[in-house]
């Protein structure tokens, strides 16, 4: 399984998630068992003009190779000169958005927006192709809204451009991230084109991405909203295709992974923000990941009490200390009740 010259040890990938996908997640799913990811997506403007927290999108382990950074911007001679900045700076694969439903971003002719017009998207994928010598990949919707259902033509147009691989999102930019991803937009992306296909859309469990590898023929998988507060999605993942049970998650790993999380989140920060104080960093770090927190917890039967306090914590001591206390060992806290079960945040 490859794409371009890269070779990939699964067909199971972090999705690009805004807000998310950031090193140390990045780096957690990829120890779970996650084959590839991306970088969150990063403005092909604030690339070239060495924006600081831009430049922090970058940031990544030395273990993560290939390097994938997705981009953003709607001129092609603009995200040409990013893929390039972006393989100056350690990518091995530019990935550009097609895919952003916010109106932000829309508004400017970039994300969802610039896969309206194939012909724009076959320039943008050329220029971007030309400008680098590493594999160029776009993530791309359904289409606009229900009465412009393009991907095909789209995928087409970003092949003929030289995209390696088209990931597809089953949702329209109109429906954004409700209602039902359309798989069969998946299948049929997959038959019209020779590159590799990428399904993306209502990937909740490692049934989900078996059940959508299975009946649409994708190559490779990107799961985005299932893995938030859930990385061993990827454990189960890998264990299918190895052909062994995955682990049962223990209390105690669950804890575990939550605070190393938080550590990792707060060294991220500091390595970002050398000059901020230790302590100012720590509360960043803390509140930047409180989203993380609130996903970790969702649908375990003590989750509604810990996201009460949750909101205020600042330290690292602080969450270990509602950690212990609304999940201690032994306590049916932990257990899972679906009926607590909600959807997390949004994909890119």
């Amino acid at each position: 399984m490859q794409i371009g010259p890269h070779h990939f040890s699964g067909s199971y990938f972090l999705a690009p998630l805004a807000g998310v996908s950031d090193r140390p997640f990045r780096l957690l799913c990829r120890e779970m068992g996650a084959a590839f990811s991306y970088t969150e997506m990063v403005s092909a403007h604030g690339l070239l003009h060495g924006n600081p927290q831009t430049d922090g999108y970058l940031d990544r382990d030395p273990s993560e190779t290939p390097f994938a950074v997705q981009i953003f911007a709607s001129e092609p001679e603009v995200l040409a000169r990013a893929g390039a900045e972006a393989v100056r700076r350690g990518a091995d694969l530019v990935d550009i958005n097609m895919a952003c439903p916010v109106k932000k971003v829309c508004g400017t002719g970039a994300g969802a927006a610039l896969a309206r017009d194939p012909a724009r998207v076959e320039a943008a994928v050329r220029a971007v192709a030309a400008a680098v010598k590493v594999p160029v990949t776009v993530k791309i919707r359904a289409g606009w809204d229900a009465n412009e259902l393009n991907c095909v033509e789209v995928a087409r147009a970003a092949e003929q451009g030289g995209a390696a691989a088209v990931a597809l999102h089953g949702r329209t930019r109109a429906q954004g991230y409700s209602g039902r991803a359309d798989w069969s937009r998946l299948a049929a992306v997959k038959r019209a084109v020779r590159i590799p296909v990428l399904g993306s859309g209502d990937v909740f469990s490692a049934a989900d991405a078996l059940r959508m590898k299975r009946e649409t023929g994708v190559d490779f998988v990107l799961v985005a909203r299932g893995a938030c507060g859930n990385p061993w999605i990827f454990r189960e993942l890998r264990a299918s295709e190895e052909g062994r049970p995955a682990p049962r998650l223990t209390r105690d790993e669950w804890a575990a992974t939550i605070l190393r999380h938080v550590r990792m989140q707060i060294e991220h920060r500091r390595g970002q923000r050398p000059r901020e104080l230790p302590a100012e960093a720590e509360d960043h770090a803390v509140r930047e990941l409180r989203r993380h927190l609130l996903w970790y917890t969702r649908g375990r039967r003590g989750g509604v009490a810990f996201r009460r306090e949750a909101t205020s914590v600042r330290t690292l001591a602080g969450v270990e200390e509602l950690v212990e206390r609304h999940f201690p060992r032994g306590s049916p806290a932990f257990e899972l009740d679906p009926a607590l079960a909600n959807d997390p945040a949004a994909e890119t």
